[in-house]
């Protein structure tokens, strides 16, 4: 996904990090780089005074996140009004194994976004951020697939997002204990994680003189 500018986040003081500030990053092409790998991001927001948290899925469109749903969906609802609210998506590295109990933890790579959305109006610009949801799925499917209905266009609702305050957080590494830790009897080191898709497996109700597509059977993140 293309960006139009290359200017850094400013910390805000929503978006500072602040436990292990080292950690924090604030620049933009890193920050779009994670957010174009991930899939699914959570997403909180208060609704009657109540905190939720909903998994999701979107799409980077430039400088906007873009979110879709049912037009009945309470985050689509709420998120509609203008209120405020966090967007986070993590990507697992790593499993740090350390000398003690305390001091294993784990290689990431993450994003927070604060904001408020906007609603996307116009049949012909809801059509155009279907057609985006389903390329940051599987690059070059829009083409082969059944477009939404008229009906299906009108009980989705599309939210964008403006991406003004956002910041990473990574870590990367081994385990940061004392040379006095490592005469435990443990293995120490890192494990290192990676999402990997499997083999298609075909619909019984599909076309089986259909093969799967290049772009299926070597599926990868980010296309």
């Amino acid at each position: 996904m293309s960006d139009s500018t290359t200017s850094n986040f400013a910390p805000t003081e929503k978006t500072r990090v602040r436990r292990k500030p080292e950690r924090a990053n604030y620049d933009r092409r890193l920050i779009y780089s994670i957010l174009d790998e991930a899939f699914v991001c959570q997403v909180a927001f208060i609704d009657n005074g109540l905190p939720f948290v909903v998994p999701t899925n979107y799409v980077r469109v430039g400088d906007k996140l873009f979110l879709h749903g049912s037009t009945a969906s309470r985050l689509m609802k709420t998120l509609a009004t203008g209120a405020p609210f966090c967007l986070n998506v993590t990507l697992l590295d790593g499993i740090v194994c350390a000398p003690s109990a305390t001091g294993h933890s784990v290689n990431y790579r993450s994003v927070m976004v604060m904001g408020k959305a906007e609603i996307v109006e116009g049949e012909a610009a809801k059509l155009a951020a279907m057609r985006d949801f389903v390329e940051y799925v599987i690059r070059g499917r829009w083409t082969t697939v059944l477009p939404p209905t008229e009906q299906e266009l009108k009980g989705t609702m599309v939210l964008a997002v403006p991406l003004v305050e956002a910041s990473a957080k990574v870590r990367t590494g081994f385990a940061v204990n004392e040379g006095n830790d490592y005469v435990a009897p443990a293995w120490t080191g890192v494990i290192p994680m990676k999402w990997v898709a499997e083999p298609p497996v075909a619909d019984p109700r599909g076309n089986p003189c259909v093969a799967p597509p290049a772009n299926i059977q070597h599926y990868s993140r980010p296309q």
